[in-house]
């Protein structure tokens, strides 16, 4: 699993840094969280191909969380791109987005599906074999959606000295390592559990931008591998987050401790602060395990 941090400040894109979007890259698959202006860029200076993007999700109908997807859909559509492409965010998102196309005389030529989200209960909005995705409700001054990333690691390893030894043909690979017994020809049963190996630990990422400190979110996220958390504010200007309801780093750390997450990645800071270090150091005074986003790195989970 590996995060690609294309934008991770607040409110305006300046030229030392961009808004919030960033690309999840799991099971092969590559997730666009969020989507403000700028992403194009920064997806070219990271050398995604944007090709492999075939699901969006929106947080929220905030500018610098959405302000660049009209411009990847274009885009898109320029490339010739035929892929389908799947949309989730909040209801009003499809309206916003087929004006814009309308108004300028524009079609994709390919398939643009949305998933309206409305739900305040966390609920599942996309699932495959390989990964679950499901929404995390925060507390914003709008509707407004973190995500969880979960893995689905349901093929077991092959113990390929066992195999060895029984002499089993690799036609049958197939079936234990999704968890078949194998029947030798004098009717012996060797036990899936004799011949493979346990699935790697499924791994998880939570998103969580813009909310308000809201511990009604630990269940969701409990044990996740790493959490994204905003940290727009250090305590100083605790009374700014309040009023805008969004969080300071201290807090970022107090939800990351009680989910007990393995590591936590603070962004979303705003542009009043001209160093990034002390939303680390403010934080590690409750959690220790703490990464600070930045514009174009890139982070191994």
């Amino acid at each position: 699993m590996k995060l690609h941090i294309l934008g991770c400040y607040a409110a305006t894109p300046r030229t030392i840094s961009n808004p919030t979007s960033q690309v999840l890259e799991i099971k092969n698959q590559l997730f666009l969280i969020d989507c403000a202006e700028g992403t194009q860029t920064q997806l070219r200076k990271q050398k995604i191909k944007f090709s492999r993007i075939n699901h969006i999700f929106i947080s929220h109908l905030h500018g610098d969380h959405f302000y660049g997807l009209i411009g990847l859909i274009s885009t898109f559509m320029l490339l010739n791109r035929a892929n389908d492409l799947h949309v989730y965010g909040p209801k009003g998102i499809k309206e916003i987005i087929l004006l814009q196309l309308r108004a300028s005389g524009s079609y994709t030529g390919y398939n643009l599906y949305f998933h309206e989200l409305e739900n305040t209960e966390s609920e599942i909005v996309y699932e495959d074999e390989k990964v679950l995705v499901k929404t995390i409700p925060l507390k914003h001054r709008v509707y407004t959606n973190g995500y969880l990333f979960q893995e689905k690691n349901i093929k077991r390893k092959l113990n390929l000295e066992a195999i060895d030894y029984y002499k089993i043909d690799t036609c049958y690979f197939q079936k234990l390592i999704y968890g078949g017994d194998m029947k030798l020809d004098d009717e012996t049963i060797i036990p899936n559990a004799a011949l493979t190996f346990n699935p790697e630990p499924e791994k998880s990422y939570a998103f969580c931008s813009d909310t308000v400190y809201n511990e009604e979110i630990v269940p969701i996220i409990k044990n996740v591998d790493a959490l994204y958390h905003e940290s727009t504010f250090l305590e100083s200007e605790a009374h700014l987050a309040e009023k805008t309801m969004h969080s300071t780093a201290k807090q970022a750390a107090k939800i990351a401790k009680l989910a007990h997450a393995k590591c936590l990645i603070l962004g979303h800071y705003s542009t009043r602060y001209g160093n990034i270090e002390p939303f680390k150091t403010e934080a590690k005074t409750i959690f220790n395990n703490v990464i600070l986003a930045e514009d174009g790195k890139t982070i191994e989970l």
